[in-house]
């Protein structure tokens, strides 16, 4: 009965640290300034159609100390690899040194998928996260509304959690979503360090996020 106890009381222990370092990641996060002592290791989780379409808008802006750039894509994807090769391809021609890696892993949820089988998926999807974040170990996570995007964020959070580098975690809400966030821009809101919406009424409605106005 003592052992048992014991093993209780040491979960507990183990359980009240885990809350008070993500408090403290999550929190500190915004502080954390990648960059400043040169490149910035980038991982962008592109979806498949319109996400990509976006995503690679928004790399545009992007000047090239963010390098090396790393994008990820689910297994099932088609169509983004032939997108970012070709805008990397066009960035090429100014940035003679740029480097960029595209990455697979199984989809989050496909569409139409059942909720329940999609936190199995889910899960099957941050087995595959977890060994690729950790090895490539970037500075700043972007991504913008693909599933894909939510266990790659939460491999990242986990690297800061046991102390290994903070990674920042930057979300921009898709431009359709007006009156409501995405389910992956309503998990993602609480540990993210940088929320971007492209609508007014969203920031009424989520104090935490930033508008900028259409950036994509």
């Amino acid at each position: 009965m003592a052992f048992l106890e014991g093993a209780v009381y040491a979960i507990g222990l183990m359980c009240l640290l885990f809350i008070i370092r993500l408090y403290y990641i999550v929190k500190t996060g915004s502080s954390s300034k990648p960059g400043a002592k040169g490149p910035v290791a980038v991982l962008v989780v592109a979806g498949s159609g319109g996400h990509t379409t976006e995503i690679l808008r928004l790399m545009e802006s992007l000047s090239a100390g963010y390098t090396p750039r790393h994008y990820v894509i689910a297994e099932t994807d088609r169509m983004s690899e032939e997108k970012i090769c070709s805008f990397e391809s066009s960035k090429q021609n100014s940035d003679s040194e740029s480097q960029f890696s595209i990455c697979r892993i199984p989809r989050s949820r496909e569409v139409l998928q059942s909720w329940s089988s999609s936190v199995l998926s889910t899960l099957h999807a941050l087995r595959f996260s977890l060994p690729l974040v950790f090895r490539l170990r970037p500075d700043v996570v972007l991504c913008n509304g693909p599933g894909t995007c939510v266990p790659l964020c939460v491999a990242a959070l986990l690297l800061g959690i046991l102390g290994m580098k903070k990674v920042l975690i930057v979300y921009v809400e898709s431009i359709c979503r007006v009156q409501t966030l995405s389910l992956t821009g309503k998990i993602l809101y609480p540990i993210s360090d940088y929320f971007f919406v492209q609508w007014s009424s969203l920031r009424d409605k989520y104090p935490k996020s930033i508008f900028l106005g259409r950036i994509v």
